[in-house]
């Protein structure tokens, strides 16, 4: 937040989850103590299929843990290394649902959320 752009920006958007750690409006309080131009936007709860890195641990999980059946751990890394370029080959885009005309409805009516956003819990 110090540094350009976002230290010049009208709002800054901090998209998090509802981990304890950035829950509710005590979240919302912090980052605007601290930085006055941020925006803090919580997902909805249960929604780590948002987070990219959680989709990829999922099918890792599916593709490569599951079963979970490996003799040694040194088996277990040779599989999780081998899965990268393998997944590198076969990995096709996902099809999200939510669209630009989503986000500029979201965007449209802000003001008007950011206290309710900032209350999720």
């Amino acid at each position: 937040m110090a540094r350009p752009p976002y230290n010049r920006a009208r709002r800054v958007f901090w998209v998090v989850d509802n981990a304890s750690i950035h829950r509710g409006r005590r979240c919302v309080d912090r980052f605007r103590r601290q930085w006055p131009t941020s925006r803090v936007v919580h997902t909805p709860i249960h929604a780590s299929r948002l987070n990219q890195l959680e989709v990829y641990f999922s099918i890792v999980q599916r593709k490569v843990l599951t079963p979970n059946d490996f003799p040694d751990l040194d088996r277990l890394q040779q599989r999780l290394l081998d899965f990268q370029p393998y997944y590198e080959q076969i990995a096709r885009p996902f099809k999200w649902k939510f669209t630009r005309r989503d986000l500029a409805n979201i965007l449209q009516h802000l003001p008007a959320n950011e206290v309710r956003l900032g209350h999720a819990a």
